[in-house]
């Protein structure tokens, strides 16, 4: 088959994965942009308004039985079950809204298992559609639309969702929370179930991960793939990942009140630190066709460590730029993701579908590192103590970059 024939194959399916990138991040986002209202109305201290992450990010830890399903169902069945379990997941939102934060959780857990499958299915079939020398621009481009739902989550959300002003120190009463939740978990819902009933009908080829590199017919591999250490080293650089990621959307709104932005909406800020993401997303689709990914890898971790840094140096004096720099790290955040992805997936071959659930296991780092986060500003009253945490993350994204992730 030759190269032409190959991107014609795979461009559809390609595409509809690129949808369902876009579908998992809305939700993804949408579930962290409701932290700040929910907290105001609950009446959520620090370490119970970091809890939709724990719940939501905490079902990764399924995600090595969902790889190993996967062997078995195959890539398309595995998309349906997904969808099913988020239509049924934000149907459940609504009853569980009306019993509760508690019972908001419960149901958080459904639709985030979905997202799981989704997450799973969608990484090492992206990857394996194509030469492996391009897969890491491919996981870019499918991350670049992931990006325009990150983009308008918090904007629906701030326009559907955080509608009323509520007091500090107020609570609403859980039917009123309900009124405001009911129509857009609803819509959310009914059209995750389009996106189903569409997906039944479609023809989507099963792919062997061998199929897209030519040059390694007759590669041997080791039994499993829990026996590749960067495997394990990316899975960790994925935990620390999303505490860089979600740390700075889940701790901005306390940011900003720390820098006394009171004529700013924190969440309708946020729109540009996930805009970064979707601007350094699309830049990343044509850098990584010319430059190593490990060396992209090592700009943006030292990138984004600088522009922290930055931003809480110029914090007290000059407290609008700081809140820029805060926000502006999203464009070096943009494509670690896709990058550590592919690193630790390479030279796989057939173990790429349980390595992808060893990899997403590690999304728990935010269900993991935001309450601890929140403990740590809770006790020392210090949103940039906590925050500053990141450094740690960023330098272990270094050290992933450098050495981890070399094939041994």
């Amino acid at each position: 088959m030759t190269k032409t024939e190959s991107s014609n194959k795979y461009l559809f399916p390609l595409i509809v994965m690129a949808s369902l990138f876009f579908l998992f991040g809305f939700i993804t986002t949408m579930n962290n942009s409701t932290i700040d209202f929910l907290k105001n109305a609950f009446g959520l201290n620090d370490v119970q308004k970091q809890l939709p992450n724990t719940f939501f990010y905490g079902a990764y830890v399924l995600s090595i039985p969902v790889g190993l399903m996967l062997m078995r169902i195959g890539y398309k069945n595995g998309v349906l079950l997904g969808l099913a379990l988020i239509a049924l997941g934000f149907f459940l939102s609504i009853p569980g809204v009306g019993m509760g934060y508690y019972g908001f959780l419960s149901a958080v857990s459904v639709f985030a298992i979905g997202v799981v499958i989704l997450q799973v299915v969608a990484g090492p079939y992206v990857n394996a559609m194509g030469s492996p020398e391009t897969a890491a621009s491919r996981l870019t481009l499918t991350n670049a639309l992931n990006s325009v739902a990150t983009v308008i989550a918090p904007i629906f959300v701030s326009v559907l969702l955080v509608t009323p002003k509520i007091e500090t120190g107020s609570k609403m009463a859980n039917s009123d929370i309900l009124k405001i939740v009911k129509g857009p978990f609803l819509m959310i819902g009914v059209v995750t179930l389009v996106i189903l009933a569409i997906m039944f009908f479609l023809k989507l080829p099963e792919i062997k991960e061998e199929e897209g590199n030519t040059k390694v017919e007759a590669k041997s591999y080791k039994s499993s793939a829990f026996k590749y250490t960067h495997v394990w080293l990316g899975s960790l650089a994925i935990f620390f990942y999303m505490g860089i990621e979600i740390g700075i959307s889940s701790f901005f709104p306390d940011y900003a009140a720390h820098l006394k932005l009171d004529n700013i909406s924190p969440i309708d800020m946020l729109k540009y630190y996930w805009g970064g993401l979707m601007v350094g997303r699309i830049i990343g689709i044509f850098i990584l066709q010319k430059y190593k990914a490990r060396q992209i890898l090592t700009i943006c971790a030292f990138g984004g460590a600088v522009l922290l840094a930055a931003s809480f140096v110029l914090g007290a004096g000059a407290p609008v730029i700081a809140m820029w720099l805060f926000l502006g790290t999203g464009l070096f955040h943009s494509i670690m993701w896709p990058v550590i992805y592919n690193l630790a997936l390479e030279d796989l071959g057939p173990h790429a579908k349980v390595a992808s659930g060893v990899i997403a296991t590690s999304v728990i780092g935010a269900a993991i590192l935001m309450p601890l986060m929140g403990a740590i500003k809770s006790i020392t009253g210090s949103v940039v103590i906590a925050v500053s945490c990141m450094f740690l993350y960023y330098a272990y994204l270094v050290f992933f970059a450098q050495k981890g992730s070399k094939i041994r």
